[in-house]
Protein backbone atom coordinates (compact mmCIF):
# COMPACT_ATOMS: atom_id res chain seq x y z
CA UNK A 1 0.00 0.00 0.00
CA UNK A 2 1.33 3.43 -0.86
CA UNK A 3 1.22 6.46 1.38
CA UNK A 4 -1.48 7.90 -0.86
CA UNK A 5 -3.98 5.34 0.43
CA UNK A 6 -5.80 7.22 3.20
CA UNK A 7 -6.28 4.16 5.44
CA UNK A 8 -2.49 3.80 5.73
CA UNK A 9 -1.41 7.42 5.46
CA UNK A 10 1.90 8.12 7.20
CA UNK A 11 1.49 11.83 7.95
CA UNK A 12 -0.12 11.85 10.44
CA UNK A 13 0.34 8.09 10.94
CA UNK A 14 -2.94 6.19 10.74
CA UNK A 15 -1.00 3.03 11.57
CA UNK A 16 1.59 4.16 14.15
CA UNK A 17 4.61 2.04 14.98
CA UNK A 18 3.11 0.79 18.25
CA UNK A 19 -0.11 -0.49 16.63
CA UNK A 20 -0.42 -4.26 16.26
CA UNK A 21 -3.17 -4.70 13.70
CA UNK A 22 -3.77 -8.33 14.70
CA UNK A 23 -4.25 -7.43 18.38
CA UNK A 24 -6.48 -4.50 17.46
CA UNK A 25 -8.67 -6.63 15.20
CA UNK A 26 -8.91 -9.38 17.81
CA UNK A 27 -9.82 -6.97 20.59
CA UNK A 28 -12.54 -5.30 18.51
CA UNK A 29 -13.87 -8.73 17.53
CA UNK A 30 -13.93 -9.77 21.21
CA UNK A 31 -15.77 -6.57 22.10
CA UNK A 32 -18.38 -7.48 19.50
CA UNK A 33 -18.68 -11.02 20.86
CA UNK A 34 -19.27 -9.72 24.39
CA UNK A 35 -21.71 -7.12 23.07
CA UNK A 36 -23.68 -9.84 21.31
CA UNK A 37 -24.02 -11.63 24.63
CA UNK A 38 -26.05 -8.67 25.85
CA UNK A 39 -27.56 -7.49 22.56
CA UNK A 40 -29.35 -9.62 21.52
CA UNK A 41 -28.28 -12.57 23.71
CA UNK A 42 -29.62 -11.59 27.13
CA UNK A 43 -32.39 -9.48 25.60
CA UNK A 44 -33.71 -12.60 23.86
CA UNK A 45 -33.02 -14.84 26.87
CA UNK A 46 -34.81 -12.55 29.32
CA UNK A 47 -37.71 -11.93 26.96
CA UNK A 48 -38.32 -15.66 26.55
CA UNK A 49 -37.45 -17.18 29.94
CA UNK A 50 -40.15 -15.21 31.79
CA UNK A 51 -43.95 -15.43 31.68
CA UNK A 52 -45.51 -13.94 28.58
CA UNK A 53 -46.88 -10.95 30.45
CA UNK A 54 -43.30 -9.89 31.40
CA UNK A 55 -41.54 -10.53 28.08
CA UNK A 56 -41.42 -6.91 26.91
CA UNK A 57 -40.49 -5.49 30.30
CA UNK A 58 -37.68 -7.99 30.86
CA UNK A 59 -36.18 -7.48 27.40
CA UNK A 60 -36.44 -3.71 27.72
CA UNK A 61 -34.61 -3.65 31.05
CA UNK A 62 -31.63 -5.24 29.29
CA UNK A 63 -31.94 -2.98 26.25
CA UNK A 64 -32.11 0.19 28.36
CA UNK A 65 -29.17 -0.82 30.54
CA UNK A 66 -26.96 -1.39 27.52
CA UNK A 67 -27.67 2.04 26.08
CA UNK A 68 -27.54 4.05 29.31
CA UNK A 69 -24.34 2.32 30.43
CA UNK A 70 -22.44 3.39 27.33
CA UNK A 71 -23.15 7.09 27.86
CA UNK A 72 -22.23 6.94 31.55
CA UNK A 73 -19.14 4.89 30.69
CA UNK A 74 -17.58 7.41 28.32
CA UNK A 75 -18.61 10.43 30.43
CA UNK A 76 -17.14 9.38 33.79
CA UNK A 77 -17.11 5.66 34.58
CA UNK A 78 -14.30 4.37 32.34
CA UNK A 79 -11.65 6.42 34.08
CA UNK A 80 -13.12 5.58 37.48
CA UNK A 81 -12.44 1.94 36.62
CA UNK A 82 -9.22 2.17 34.58
CA UNK A 83 -7.82 5.67 34.95
CA UNK A 84 -5.41 7.39 37.31
CA UNK A 85 -5.56 6.30 40.95
CA UNK A 86 -7.76 8.38 43.26
CA UNK A 87 -8.14 5.92 46.14
CA UNK A 88 -6.79 2.39 46.64
CA UNK A 89 -10.11 1.09 45.27
CA UNK A 90 -11.18 3.86 42.87
CA UNK A 91 -9.87 5.78 39.87
CA UNK A 92 -10.31 9.45 39.06
CA UNK A 93 -13.54 10.25 37.22
CA UNK A 94 -13.22 11.85 33.83
CA UNK A 95 -14.46 11.68 30.24
CA UNK A 96 -13.15 9.30 27.60
CA UNK A 97 -14.26 11.37 24.64
CA UNK A 98 -11.43 13.51 23.28
CA UNK A 99 -9.69 12.64 20.03
CA UNK A 100 -6.19 13.03 21.47
CA UNK A 101 -7.10 10.66 24.30
CA UNK A 102 -8.77 7.98 22.18
CA UNK A 103 -6.19 7.72 19.37
CA UNK A 104 -3.14 7.38 21.63
CA UNK A 105 -1.79 3.99 22.67
CA UNK A 106 -4.01 2.25 25.23
CA UNK A 107 -2.74 2.10 28.78
CA UNK A 108 -3.72 1.28 32.34
CA UNK A 109 -1.95 4.07 34.25
CA UNK A 110 -2.40 2.61 37.75
CA UNK A 111 -1.13 -0.91 36.95
CA UNK A 112 2.59 -0.30 37.43
CA UNK A 113 3.84 -2.69 40.13
CA UNK A 114 6.62 -1.75 42.54
CA UNK A 115 8.93 -3.58 44.91
CA UNK A 116 8.54 -2.87 48.61
CA UNK A 117 11.45 -0.46 48.46
CA UNK A 118 9.61 1.64 45.87
CA UNK A 119 11.56 0.65 42.76
CA UNK A 120 9.63 -0.36 39.65
CA UNK A 121 9.12 -4.11 39.20
CA UNK A 122 6.64 -4.18 36.30
CA UNK A 123 5.66 -1.17 34.17
CA UNK A 124 2.03 -0.30 33.55
CA UNK A 125 0.13 -2.35 30.99
CA UNK A 126 0.09 -0.85 27.49
CA UNK A 127 -1.70 -2.96 24.88
CA UNK A 128 -0.72 -2.45 21.24
CA UNK A 129 -3.84 -0.67 20.04
CA UNK A 130 -5.66 2.66 20.53
CA UNK A 131 -7.35 3.74 23.74
CA UNK A 132 -10.68 3.75 21.88
CA UNK A 133 -10.45 -0.03 21.44
CA UNK A 134 -9.88 -0.52 25.15
CA UNK A 135 -12.75 1.82 26.09
CA UNK A 136 -15.31 -0.04 24.00
CA UNK A 137 -14.07 -3.48 25.06
CA UNK A 138 -14.22 -2.69 28.77
CA UNK A 139 -17.65 -1.13 28.27
CA UNK A 140 -19.02 -4.45 27.07
CA UNK A 141 -17.95 -6.03 30.37
CA UNK A 142 -19.61 -3.25 32.35
CA UNK A 143 -22.87 -3.45 30.42
CA UNK A 144 -23.29 -7.21 30.73
CA UNK A 145 -22.65 -7.01 34.49
CA UNK A 146 -25.60 -4.67 34.92
CA UNK A 147 -27.82 -6.76 32.65
CA UNK A 148 -26.98 -9.94 34.58
CA UNK A 149 -27.95 -8.14 37.79
CA UNK A 150 -31.34 -7.33 36.26
CA UNK A 151 -32.18 -11.04 36.18
CA UNK A 152 -32.76 -10.94 39.93
CA UNK A 153 -35.54 -8.34 39.81
CA UNK A 154 -37.48 -9.29 36.68
CA UNK A 155 -41.24 -9.43 36.97
CA UNK A 156 -41.90 -6.65 39.47
CA UNK A 157 -39.34 -3.82 39.58
CA UNK A 158 -40.68 -0.42 38.62
CA UNK A 159 -39.10 0.35 35.24
CA UNK A 160 -38.61 4.01 36.23
CA UNK A 161 -36.69 2.94 39.32
CA UNK A 162 -34.56 0.65 37.16
CA UNK A 163 -33.85 3.52 34.78
CA UNK A 164 -32.47 5.52 37.70
CA UNK A 165 -30.66 2.58 39.29
CA UNK A 166 -28.68 1.45 36.21
CA UNK A 167 -26.32 4.42 35.80
CA UNK A 168 -25.89 4.93 39.55
CA UNK A 169 -24.92 1.31 40.17
CA UNK A 170 -22.44 1.40 37.31
CA UNK A 171 -20.76 4.49 38.77
CA UNK A 172 -20.74 3.63 42.46
CA UNK A 173 -20.44 -0.15 42.46
CA UNK A 174 -19.03 -1.62 39.27
CA UNK A 175 -16.17 0.85 38.91
CA UNK A 176 -14.91 0.04 42.41
CA UNK A 177 -14.60 -3.69 41.73
CA UNK A 178 -13.10 -3.09 38.29
CA UNK A 179 -10.43 -0.69 39.54
CA UNK A 180 -9.60 -2.73 42.63
CA UNK A 181 -9.05 -5.99 40.72
CA UNK A 182 -8.16 -4.91 37.18
CA UNK A 183 -7.33 -1.22 37.02
CA UNK A 184 -4.39 -1.20 39.41
CA UNK A 185 -6.18 -0.98 42.75
CA UNK A 186 -5.16 -2.60 46.02
CA UNK A 187 -6.42 -6.12 45.20
CA UNK A 188 -4.64 -6.02 41.83
CA UNK A 189 -1.39 -4.96 43.47
CA UNK A 190 -1.79 -7.52 46.24
CA UNK A 191 -2.09 -10.39 43.77
CA UNK A 192 -5.75 -11.46 43.90
CA UNK A 193 -6.38 -13.43 40.68
CA UNK A 194 -9.43 -12.60 38.58
CA UNK A 195 -8.51 -13.37 34.99
CA UNK A 196 -11.72 -12.22 33.28
CA UNK A 197 -14.36 -11.22 35.79
CA UNK A 198 -15.34 -14.03 38.12
CA UNK A 199 -15.37 -11.43 40.90
CA UNK A 200 -15.63 -8.12 39.02
CA UNK A 201 -18.60 -9.22 36.91
CA UNK A 202 -20.24 -12.38 38.20
CA UNK A 203 -19.82 -12.19 41.95
CA UNK A 204 -20.76 -8.50 41.78
CA UNK A 205 -23.91 -9.09 39.72
CA UNK A 206 -24.98 -12.06 41.85
CA UNK A 207 -24.59 -10.27 45.19
CA UNK A 208 -25.96 -6.94 43.96
CA UNK A 209 -28.88 -8.73 42.29
CA UNK A 210 -29.72 -10.65 45.46
CA UNK A 211 -29.51 -7.42 47.49
CA UNK A 212 -31.71 -5.60 44.99
CA UNK A 213 -34.25 -8.42 45.06
CA UNK A 214 -34.44 -8.07 48.85
CA UNK A 215 -35.13 -4.33 48.76
CA UNK A 216 -37.47 -4.34 45.75
CA UNK A 217 -39.60 -7.08 47.23
CA UNK A 218 -41.09 -10.25 45.75
CA UNK A 219 -43.26 -10.93 42.73
CA UNK A 220 -46.93 -11.72 43.14
CA UNK A 221 -47.56 -15.06 44.84
CA UNK A 222 -49.06 -16.48 41.65
CA UNK A 223 -45.99 -15.48 39.66
CA UNK A 224 -43.57 -16.97 42.16
CA UNK A 225 -45.47 -20.27 42.14
CA UNK A 226 -45.63 -20.49 38.35
CA UNK A 227 -43.22 -18.52 36.17
CA UNK A 228 -42.80 -20.82 33.18
CA UNK A 229 -40.88 -19.56 30.12
CA UNK A 230 -43.07 -18.22 27.35
CA UNK A 231 -40.76 -19.55 24.60
CA UNK A 232 -38.21 -22.23 25.42
CA UNK A 233 -36.78 -22.34 21.88
CA UNK A 234 -35.98 -18.63 21.97
CA UNK A 235 -34.53 -19.12 25.43
CA UNK A 236 -32.13 -21.70 24.00
CA UNK A 237 -31.23 -19.30 21.17
CA UNK A 238 -30.42 -16.56 23.67
CA UNK A 239 -28.38 -18.98 25.75
CA UNK A 240 -26.49 -20.07 22.64
CA UNK A 241 -25.51 -16.48 21.88
CA UNK A 242 -24.35 -16.14 25.47
CA UNK A 243 -22.24 -19.30 25.28
CA UNK A 244 -20.55 -18.54 21.95
CA UNK A 245 -20.08 -14.92 22.96
CA UNK A 246 -17.91 -16.12 25.84
CA UNK A 247 -15.21 -16.66 23.23
CA UNK A 248 -14.72 -12.91 23.32
CA UNK A 249 -15.44 -12.64 27.03
CA UNK A 250 -12.46 -14.78 28.06
CA UNK A 251 -10.51 -14.61 24.82
CA UNK A 252 -10.21 -10.84 25.05
CA UNK A 253 -9.00 -10.71 28.65
CA UNK A 254 -5.24 -10.89 27.81
CA UNK A 255 -5.68 -7.73 25.66
CA UNK A 256 -3.78 -9.47 22.86
CA UNK A 257 -4.15 -12.26 20.32
CA UNK A 258 -1.66 -14.47 22.12
CA UNK A 259 -1.24 -17.96 23.57
CA UNK A 260 -3.24 -17.12 26.68
CA UNK A 261 -6.25 -16.14 24.56
CA UNK A 262 -6.19 -19.51 22.78
CA UNK A 263 -5.99 -21.47 26.03
CA UNK A 264 -8.75 -19.35 27.56
CA UNK A 265 -11.18 -19.92 24.68
CA UNK A 266 -10.65 -23.69 24.70
CA UNK A 267 -10.96 -23.95 28.48
CA UNK A 268 -14.10 -21.82 28.45
CA UNK A 269 -16.04 -24.08 26.14
CA UNK A 270 -14.81 -27.29 27.75
CA UNK A 271 -15.83 -26.15 31.22
CA UNK A 272 -19.25 -24.98 29.99
CA UNK A 273 -19.94 -28.29 28.25
CA UNK A 274 -18.84 -30.31 31.28
CA UNK A 275 -20.96 -28.23 33.63
CA UNK A 276 -24.04 -28.53 31.41
CA UNK A 277 -23.68 -32.31 31.30
CA UNK A 278 -23.10 -32.53 35.05
CA UNK A 279 -26.18 -30.43 35.85
CA UNK A 280 -28.29 -32.46 33.42
CA UNK A 281 -27.14 -35.75 34.92
CA UNK A 282 -28.04 -34.55 38.41
CA UNK A 283 -31.50 -33.54 37.17
CA UNK A 284 -31.99 -37.03 35.71
CA UNK A 285 -30.72 -38.78 38.84
CA UNK A 286 -32.80 -36.81 41.33
CA UNK A 287 -35.85 -35.75 39.29
CA UNK A 288 -36.11 -38.52 36.72
CA UNK A 289 -35.78 -36.38 33.58
CA UNK A 290 -33.51 -33.74 32.05
CA UNK A 291 -34.59 -30.09 32.16
CA UNK A 292 -33.84 -27.64 29.36
CA UNK A 293 -33.86 -24.75 31.85
CA UNK A 294 -31.51 -26.77 34.04
CA UNK A 295 -29.16 -27.36 31.11
CA UNK A 296 -29.03 -23.61 30.47
CA UNK A 297 -28.29 -22.98 34.13
CA UNK A 298 -25.53 -25.59 34.06
CA UNK A 299 -24.06 -23.98 30.97
CA UNK A 300 -24.13 -20.62 32.71
CA UNK A 301 -22.45 -21.82 35.91
CA UNK A 302 -19.71 -23.47 33.88
CA UNK A 303 -19.01 -20.27 31.95
CA UNK A 304 -18.97 -18.26 35.17
CA UNK A 305 -16.76 -20.69 37.08
CA UNK A 306 -14.02 -20.84 34.44
CA UNK A 307 -13.93 -17.07 33.98
CA UNK A 308 -11.55 -16.24 36.90
CA UNK A 309 -8.97 -18.70 35.59
CA UNK A 310 -9.74 -19.44 31.93
CA UNK A 311 -6.27 -18.54 30.65
CA UNK A 312 -4.40 -19.76 33.72
CA UNK A 313 -5.30 -23.44 34.19
CA UNK A 314 -4.69 -26.73 32.41
CA UNK A 315 -7.48 -27.99 30.17
CA UNK A 316 -7.97 -31.04 32.40
CA UNK A 317 -8.49 -28.56 35.23
CA UNK A 318 -11.23 -26.91 33.15
CA UNK A 319 -13.04 -30.26 33.12
CA UNK A 320 -12.61 -30.52 36.88
CA UNK A 321 -13.96 -26.99 37.33
CA UNK A 322 -16.90 -27.93 35.12
CA UNK A 323 -17.73 -30.87 37.38
CA UNK A 324 -17.75 -28.58 40.40
CA UNK A 325 -19.68 -25.79 38.66
CA UNK A 326 -22.34 -28.23 37.52
CA UNK A 327 -22.81 -29.68 41.00
CA UNK A 328 -22.12 -27.07 43.71
CA UNK A 329 -24.52 -24.39 42.37
CA UNK A 330 -27.01 -27.19 41.62
CA UNK A 331 -26.83 -28.18 45.29
CA UNK A 332 -27.24 -24.61 46.56
CA UNK A 333 -30.18 -24.02 44.21
CA UNK A 334 -32.02 -27.31 44.50
CA UNK A 335 -31.22 -28.38 48.09
CA UNK A 336 -29.84 -25.55 50.20
CA UNK A 337 -32.29 -23.00 48.84
CA UNK A 338 -35.24 -24.98 50.19
CA UNK A 339 -33.71 -25.20 53.67
CA UNK A 340 -32.37 -21.66 54.14
CA UNK A 341 -35.06 -19.15 55.14
CA UNK A 342 -33.23 -16.11 53.72
CA UNK A 343 -32.90 -17.69 50.29
CA UNK A 344 -36.59 -18.53 50.28
CA UNK A 345 -37.59 -15.06 51.46
CA UNK A 346 -35.64 -13.16 48.80
CA UNK A 347 -37.26 -13.50 45.37
CA UNK A 348 -34.28 -13.82 43.04
CA UNK A 349 -36.22 -14.30 39.79
CA UNK A 350 -33.58 -16.06 37.67
CA UNK A 351 -31.49 -17.41 40.58
CA UNK A 352 -28.61 -15.05 39.74
CA UNK A 353 -27.22 -15.59 43.23
CA UNK A 354 -26.68 -19.29 42.51
CA UNK A 355 -25.59 -19.08 38.87
CA UNK A 356 -23.26 -16.08 39.27
CA UNK A 357 -22.37 -15.37 42.91
CA UNK A 358 -21.90 -19.01 43.97
CA UNK A 359 -20.25 -20.02 40.69
CA UNK A 360 -18.06 -16.89 40.72
CA UNK A 361 -16.72 -17.55 44.22
CA UNK A 362 -16.23 -21.22 43.34
CA UNK A 363 -14.23 -20.28 40.25
CA UNK A 364 -12.10 -17.80 42.18
CA UNK A 365 -11.19 -20.36 44.83
CA UNK A 366 -10.48 -23.11 42.29
CA UNK A 367 -8.29 -20.70 40.33
CA UNK A 368 -6.35 -20.00 43.52
CA UNK A 369 -5.70 -23.74 43.71
CA UNK A 370 -5.14 -24.63 40.06
CA UNK A 371 -3.42 -21.65 38.38
CA UNK A 372 -0.38 -22.94 36.47
CA UNK A 373 2.93 -21.06 36.99
CA UNK A 374 3.86 -20.71 33.31
CA UNK A 375 0.40 -19.58 32.18
CA UNK A 376 0.20 -17.24 35.15
CA UNK A 377 3.51 -15.65 34.22
CA UNK A 378 2.10 -14.82 30.79
CA UNK A 379 -0.81 -12.80 32.12
CA UNK A 380 -0.71 -11.91 35.82
CA UNK A 381 0.86 -8.63 36.96
CA UNK A 382 2.53 -9.80 40.17
CA UNK A 383 5.54 -12.09 39.50
CA UNK A 384 5.37 -15.51 41.10
CA UNK A 385 1.56 -15.74 41.29
CA UNK A 386 0.39 -19.35 40.99
CA UNK A 387 -2.06 -21.80 42.45
CA UNK A 388 -1.67 -23.52 45.80
CA UNK A 389 -1.22 -26.90 44.09
CA UNK A 390 1.77 -25.53 42.15
CA UNK A 391 3.69 -24.03 45.04
CA UNK A 392 1.77 -20.80 45.45
CA UNK A 393 1.20 -21.45 49.12
CA UNK A 394 -2.01 -21.28 51.12
CA UNK A 395 -1.65 -17.48 51.18
CA UNK A 396 -2.88 -17.32 47.57
CA UNK A 397 -6.11 -19.00 48.61
CA UNK A 398 -6.39 -16.50 51.46
CA UNK A 399 -6.03 -13.67 48.94
CA UNK A 400 -8.82 -15.11 46.82
CA UNK A 401 -11.15 -15.31 49.81
CA UNK A 402 -10.36 -11.75 50.96
CA UNK A 403 -10.95 -10.47 47.42
CA UNK A 404 -14.36 -12.16 47.35
CA UNK A 405 -15.29 -10.75 50.77
CA UNK A 406 -14.44 -7.21 49.65
CA UNK A 407 -16.57 -7.51 46.51
CA UNK A 408 -19.49 -8.95 48.51
CA UNK A 409 -19.43 -6.26 51.21
CA UNK A 410 -19.05 -3.38 48.75
CA UNK A 411 -21.91 -4.58 46.56
CA UNK A 412 -24.25 -5.10 49.50
CA UNK A 413 -23.56 -1.61 50.85
CA UNK A 414 -23.54 0.28 47.54
CA UNK A 415 -26.64 -1.46 46.14
CA UNK A 416 -28.54 -0.87 49.38
CA UNK A 417 -27.67 2.83 49.54
CA UNK A 418 -28.54 3.39 45.87
CA UNK A 419 -31.91 1.64 46.08
CA UNK A 420 -32.96 3.24 49.35
CA UNK A 421 -32.05 6.65 47.92
CA UNK A 422 -34.09 6.01 44.77
CA UNK A 423 -36.95 4.71 46.91
CA UNK A 424 -37.38 8.16 48.44
CA UNK A 425 -38.48 9.48 45.04
CA UNK A 426 -39.67 6.47 42.99
CA UNK A 427 -41.39 3.30 44.23
CA UNK A 428 -39.04 0.38 43.68
CA UNK A 429 -41.81 -2.14 43.08
CA UNK A 430 -44.80 -1.84 40.78
CA UNK A 431 -48.20 -1.86 42.55
CA UNK A 432 -50.03 -5.17 42.72
CA UNK A 433 -52.75 -4.17 40.27
CA UNK A 434 -50.11 -3.43 37.62
CA UNK A 435 -48.23 -6.61 38.45
CA UNK A 436 -51.35 -8.57 37.60
CA UNK A 437 -51.27 -7.04 34.10
CA UNK A 438 -47.55 -6.90 33.36
CA UNK A 439 -46.19 -5.45 30.13
CA UNK A 440 -49.35 -3.62 29.15
CA UNK A 441 -49.36 -1.73 32.46
CA UNK A 442 -45.63 -0.97 32.36
CA UNK A 443 -45.24 -0.11 28.68
CA UNK A 444 -48.63 -0.20 26.97
CA UNK A 445 -47.25 -2.99 24.78
CA UNK A 446 -47.43 -6.77 24.62
CA UNK A 447 -44.96 -9.32 23.28
CA UNK A 448 -47.37 -11.46 21.27
CA UNK A 449 -50.33 -10.07 19.31
CA UNK A 450 -52.41 -13.23 19.45
CA UNK A 451 -56.18 -13.09 18.94
CA UNK A 452 -57.87 -13.86 22.20
CA UNK A 453 -54.83 -12.69 24.20
CA UNK A 454 -54.77 -8.92 24.25
CA UNK A 455 -56.70 -8.19 21.05
CA UNK A 456 -60.41 -7.39 20.90
CA UNK A 457 -62.51 -9.49 18.56
CA UNK A 458 -64.60 -7.28 16.28
CA UNK A 459 -67.78 -9.23 15.50
CA UNK A 460 -68.86 -6.91 12.70
CA UNK A 461 -65.56 -7.26 10.92
CA UNK A 462 -65.43 -11.06 11.19
CA UNK A 463 -69.12 -11.93 10.79
CA UNK A 464 -68.85 -12.73 7.12
CA UNK A 465 -65.97 -15.09 7.82
CA UNK A 466 -67.69 -16.80 10.72
CA UNK A 467 -70.75 -18.11 8.94
CA UNK A 468 -70.24 -16.87 5.39
CA UNK A 469 -72.72 -14.10 6.09
CA UNK A 470 -75.57 -16.50 6.95
CA UNK A 471 -75.34 -16.55 10.76
CA UNK A 472 -78.43 -15.50 12.76
CA UNK A 473 -78.45 -11.82 13.64
CA UNK A 474 -79.04 -12.50 17.34
CA UNK A 475 -76.28 -15.12 17.69
CA UNK A 476 -73.84 -14.20 20.43
CA UNK A 477 -70.16 -13.51 19.85
CA UNK A 478 -69.22 -16.55 21.92
CA UNK A 479 -71.36 -18.74 19.67
CA UNK A 480 -69.64 -17.22 16.64
CA UNK A 481 -66.27 -18.10 18.15
CA UNK A 482 -67.39 -21.62 18.92
CA UNK A 483 -68.70 -22.11 15.38
CA UNK A 484 -65.39 -21.17 13.80
CA UNK A 485 -63.26 -23.11 16.28
CA UNK A 486 -61.62 -20.07 17.86
CA UNK A 487 -60.29 -22.17 20.68
CA UNK A 488 -57.90 -23.73 18.21
CA UNK A 489 -55.98 -20.48 17.73
CA UNK A 490 -56.03 -19.14 21.28
CA UNK A 491 -52.69 -20.05 22.80
CA UNK A 492 -52.01 -20.19 26.52
CA UNK A 493 -48.41 -19.10 27.11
Amino acid sequence: MGDNYAAYRSDPPVVPDWLNKGDNAWQLACATFVGLQSMPGLVVLYGSIVKKKWAVNSAFMALYSFASSLIVWVLVAYNMAFGEKLLPFWGKAGPALGESYLVRRARFPATAHYFRNGTLENPMEEPFYPQATLVIFEFMYAAITLILLAGSVLGRMNIKAWMAFSPLWLIFSYTVGAFSLWGGGFLYQWGVIDYSGGYVIHLSSGIAGFTAAYWVGPRLKCDRERFAPNNILLMIAGAGLLWLGWTGFNGGAPYAANITASIAVLNTHICAATSLLMWTCLDVIFFGRPSVIGAVQGMMTGLVCITPGAGLVHTWAAILMGLFSGSVPWFTMMILHKKWTLLQKVDDTLAVFHTHAVAGILGGILTGLLAVPQLSSFDLPVPGEKGVFYGGGIFQLFKQIIGAIFVIIWNIISTTVILLSIGWFIPLRMPDDQLMIGDDAAHGEEAYALWGDGEKFDVTRHETIVNNGHGPANESMHQHLANMGARGVTIQL
